[in-house]
């Protein structure tokens, strides 16, 4: 098999995983190409729209019941979804420049990862002291969708802050990572679109075999990831994916002060 290919399964394989797992996708896209020296089609737009399209896609089946359900029967909770997708479409719109530049360094990503962390952990200590509540209200959905708008700082992860934002909100472990999934749905869909459209207005070349491979890669290893991480959250709280990330950190700034 083609050694680029080979790269773009397990770029795929990363981006699935790590959409969904409160460890921060970009943070691994960013620093994985660097780290194995990878350039090329592996660091292109479309390759890009490729893998965020197949997580879009893990997470469309996954959810698609609950989809048929909200837009039948639960248009309260779709208004809900609706509000807290703004702030995240906002800071995309006017900081986009400065967070696909600026803040694509390792020091930086270092710093959000640990900050990352530090939400977490206050989340689960602070936020689990109370009766839980399933299902999230309006006020709930801004605060989520809030922190969304944050979770576009590589290093934060959108679930990883998501849920810890519903943990704050009282609501119970396992539904504030069913909110944040149904959340990220048309975050994910809305920023894949911009970026194609990007993509088209300046005419990048598609390699249509590493956009397939890394495109189903990320769609099975998504599925699996959802679904491993839903049953897990019933039963565990962040703290795994807590010390997971502070090691990265701690990894970063070990390589960046030894090059």
């Amino acid at each position: 098999m083609d050694i680029e290919l080979i790269k773009a399964f397990f770029m795929g394989i990363v981006q699935g995983i790590t959409e969904f797992f409160p460890i921060s996708s970009t943070a691994h896209l960013i620093l994985m190409p660097k780290f194995f020296g990878w350039t090329g089609q592996l660091d292109s737009l479309s390759f890009d729209i490729a893998l965020h399209a197949g997580t879009l896609a893990s997470l469309l089946v996954c959810f698609c019941k609950d989809w048929i359900e909200i837009f039948k029967n639960n248009r309260k909770l779709l208004l809900y979804l609706a509000i807290g997708t703004i702030p995240a479409g906002i800071a995309g719109v006017f900081f986009k420049d400065t967070i696909e530049t600026a803040l694509r360094h390792p020091g930086y990503i270092a710093a959000a990862l640990v900050a990352g962390s530090i939400i977490m952990i206050a989340a689960e200590k602070y936020g689990s002291s109370h009766q839980r509540k399933q299902n999230a209200g309006m006020f709930d959905a801004l605060f989520i969708g809030i922190a969304q708008a944050i979770a576009l700082i590589p290093g934060i992860s959108r679930s990883g802050i998501t849920i810890s934002a519903g943990l704050f909100r009282n609501i119970d472990r396992a539904s504030a990572a069913r909110f944040s999934f149904l959340l990220s749905t048309p975050a994910i869909a809305g920023a894949a679109l911009l970026e194609a459209r990007h993509m088209i207005s300046t005419q990048s070349r598609l390699d249509l075999d590493m956009v397939a491979v890394g495109f189903g890669a990320a769609f099975i290893s998504g599925l699996l990831a959802i679904k491993f991480l839903m049953s897990f959250l019933k039963k565990h709280p962040l703290n795994i994916f807590i010390y997971y990330r502070l090691a990265l950190a701690a990894a970063i700034l070990l390589a960046y002060l030894l090059m």
